[in-house]
């Protein structure tokens, strides 16, 4: 029976999760989902830290500076890495304060995260292998967005003009704009491609970043202090149409491979992977990891639809103990009352039925018929007399009046 009542539901999950397919990687990402922390505490698969503060955790988003004082620092590191070799970054932020106030942010793709990078900016990390974004007021301008790279080779704090290293910049003015803006980051085998408000940034087509890299975020402000607000940031694979650009793959090709389904269409699986060509996978370890993260990935699946199954039961289970409440105390006495009630009533009937089928009704009727035969009889003699004298009277009463009218006068 609940193998009965769960399919039914559990097909049109099954066909739901295909239908509205996501490529969000949930360990990777957070702001997608409200609240953004399930606690109020922390970010699962997040590590969030500050310099003379403590950065504040709100349902909607972090504070990873304050509005005062200054001379604060906040960050906020991914646990694990990427796998995927192309991604895209969102990035939603807000920065606000006084009319000359200052302070940086920056976002981090670097190889040894948190431990290599922690709380510093661009200005004050030493040696690092990877990639950071900078939005700044670089300069004095209104603003800026600004790409650099370290291969580990160079040391940013000890070099003498670290704003020369920029490889790539768009003006921007950020602050106290009033609303979240929105940076996207996309990495794929095209290259490096950042917009901002849904307009080009800047981008390359020489650089495409490697994967088992750490994201981060880090934030930093001086005397007259930035308050850094992040709304969200999500990672999600890159899209069939930017596979389909990258590796240019035959319209033939694609047909003949119509069952490969993207793992990471299903929700709630934080270890699913987009599909990947074989040929990519060169070496024993990649395809062990390849292999590790997609069991991973149904494992959490699996996971997912136990629980369905769970829920389902239990509101089985409300409802029908909701339908008993809802019943009579008295209800097994008032179907026995009721049950000797109609069984009264039969016997009647039958008793009813038995003494009009014994009884013979033919004299009554006879004598019926002749009372009416009397009756029609008496009426046919006695009533042309009683009309005739009726008449009579009728005609003499108005004349005796008359008559009696004349005498008195």
């Amino acid at each position: 029976m609940l193998r009965q009542l769960l399919s039914a539901p559990l097909a049109c999950l099954f066909l739901s999760s295909l239908a509205s397919a996501q490529s969000i990687i949930d360990t990777l990402s957070f702001g997608h989902k409200t609240p953004i922390s399930p606690n109020g505490r922390a970010i699962p698969g997040w590590h969030l830290s500050g310099e003379k503060h403590i950065p504040q955790l709100l349902s909607d988003r972090i504070i990873l500076t304050p509005p005062a004082p200054g001379l604060t620092r906040g960050a906020l590191w991914a646990d694990g890495s990427t796998v995927q070799s192309e991604w895209s970054a969102e990035l939603e932020f807000r920065a606000s304060g006084q009319e000359r106030g200052s302070g940086n942010l920056q976002v981090w793709y670097v190889k040894d995260g948190r431990d290599a990078v922690g709380q510093s900016s661009v200005y004050t990390i030493g040696k690092f292998d990877g990639f950071a974004l900078v939005i700044d007021q670089y300069s004095g301008g209104a603003g800026s967005i600004r790409g650099f790279l370290n291969d580990a080779s160079a040391s940013y704090k000890d070099h003498h003009n670290v704003d020369s290293l920029a490889f790539g910049h768009c003006d921007y003015s950020y602050r106290n704009l009033g609303r979240p803006s929105k940076l996207r980051i996309e990495n794929t085998r095209a290259g490096l491609r950042v917009d901002i408000d849904d307009r080009p940034c800047f981008a390359s087509d020489k650089i495409s970043l490697p994967p088992d890299y750490f994201f981060g975020l880090s934030a930093a402000t001086a005397d007259n202090p930035d308050s850094f607000e992040v709304n969200k940031f999500i990672v999600s694979t890159a899209s069939a149409s930017s596979s389909t650009r990258s590796s240019n793959p035959s319209s033939h090709d694609t047909q003949k491979r119509p069952h490969l389904e993207k793992l990471d269409k299903f929700p709630s699986s934080p270890e699913s992977l987009p599909d990947t060509d074989a040929s990519t996978i060169q070496s024993q370890a990649e395809q062990f990891a390849d292999l590790h993260n997609r069991l991973q990935g149904m494992t959490h699946l699996i996971a997912d639809m136990f629980g369905e199954f769970d829920k389902l039961a239990r509101a089985q289970t409300d409802r029908h103990a909701e339908l008993v409440r809802s019943m009579p105390a008295s209800s097994a006495e008032a179907v026995a009352a009721l049950s000797r009630r109609l069984e009264g009533i039969e016997r009647t009937v039958q008793t009813i039925q038995r003494d009009v089928e014994g009884r013979d009704y033919k004299e009554h009727l006879t004598n019926l018929q002749s009372a009416v035969e009397g009756v029609r009889g008496g009426l046919n003699e006695g009533l042309p007399d009683t009309i005739s004298q009726s008449e009579f009277s009728f005609l003499v009463s108005p004349l005796w009046l008359l008559g009696r009218d004349r005498v008195m006068s």
